[in-house]
């Protein structure tokens, strides 16, 4: 520490206070990066842009089937996951999926899926679990 430290003290404690989440979380939400996706909305309507595998975080194993899907609302693109067993099946490119958070805490990712924070419920406006089940079937195009 020297006399003429100041300006190198400032700027490490400039840059250290970005590790605090408290502090990060209320100068983004003034910049206007830190805004939800889905705008506070419990549910969004959005079209699938691709299907794509993520493998879970340490200590399970195995690859999880999610798609890439652009808000209609915003443009805005997140990745949501398609839940149980043969879900992905029924979802094709550029259809129309209705997603919601998949409930994690403080708004996060869920258990073992990396970046991932919401789920698919819907298919062009038929549930994702009666499509899955065989109780409904796709409408002809």
């Amino acid at each position: 520490m020297g006399l003429f430290n100041a300006r190198k003290l400032k700027e490490k404690r400039k840059k250290a206070r970005w590790k605090k989440k408290k502090y990060r979380d209320r100068i983004r939400s003034k910049m206007g990066k830190f805004l939800d996706p889905l705008e506070g909305a419990p549910q969004a309507r959005g079209l699938v842009l691709s299907k794509r595998q993520i493998e879970q975080k340490q200590p399970h194993s195995g690859m999880l089937k999610c798609v890439r899907v652009k808000l209609i609302k915003n443009g805005k693109e997140v990745t949501a996951h398609a839940s149980r067993d043969k879900a992905i099946e029924h979802i094709q490119e550029h259809d129309e999926v209705m997603i919601e958070c998949i409930g994690g805490s403080q708004g996060k990712a869920y258990g073992s899926l990396p970046g991932v924070k919401y789920r698919v419920f819907k298919v062009n406006n038929i549930s994702l679990e009666m499509l899955r089940t065989g109780r409904k079937q796709r409408a002809a195009r």
